[in-house]
């Protein structure tokens, strides 16, 4: 009587040597058109921005207190990370818990950009007034849709996961959300950078 042995042949994504699945190679296919995207819009300001010392400028912004908010941005992308780490032990209630924590980070950012959007237009400073609030608007403006689009998703996958939907240790869904949102908080580290931290110090 001869035993056969047989295999593991069960496919896990998302682990090391495992080929990634349509999902994840279709959304790292559209964050490299984005990446493309944005970095036009970047290289556009800093085009302008060497070219056209009209007033307003960058001078104008507010910088500590758009770095406040954009630190509530930054630790969205631990806290997306937390969720995915929930998930892999089965933990449900973290899953739920730290997508709801970074929803609300990620309002409190777009909250933030939303003040700054009423003090400039309240002082005139508007899409139309020259290069710089050209190209700053537009910049940041599609950058807050695509935060505002990240939002509708990981609310999405909060729903979800609150009516039990993930039950393995691996998600598809949650790997190519979470991919999509340290794309959004990487592309505010550059503009942050560039519109902000760099005119503050004096350097642009």
């Amino acid at each position: 009587m001869s035993v056969t042995a047989h295999a593991d042949t069960t496919v896990h994504p998302n682990e090391p040597g495992t080929p990634m699945g349509k999902p994840e190679l279709g959304i790292l296919a559209f964050l490299g058109t984005e990446a493309v995207f944005f970095g036009l819009l970047i290289l556009s300001y800093v085009y302008f921005r060497a070219t056209d010392n009209s007033t307003p400028n960058a001078h104008v912004l507010d910088v500590p207190r758009t770095f406040i908010f954009s630190l509530c941005l930054f630790a969205s992308s631990g806290t997306v990370v937390l969720a995915e780490r929930a998930l892999k032990r089965g933990n449900r209630r973290g899953l739920v818990l730290w997508l709801i924590i970074t929803v609300l980070l990620g309002l409190t950012f777009l909250a933030g950009q939303g003040w700054e959007y009423a003090e400039l237009f309240g002082e005139n400073i508007t899409p139309s007034r020259n290069t710089f609030g050209t190209s700053f608007f537009t910049m940041t403006g599609f950058h807050g849709l695509h935060v505002f689009g990240g939002l509708v998703m990981l609310s999405t996958l909060t729903g979800l996961a609150a009516a039990g939907d993930f039950k393995g240790p691996h998600s598809a869904a949650v790997t190519c959300v979470s991919w999509y949102w340290h794309f959004v908080d990487m592309v505010w580290v550059v503009i942050f950078t560039l519109v902000y931290a760099l005119p503050y110090l004096g350097i642009l």
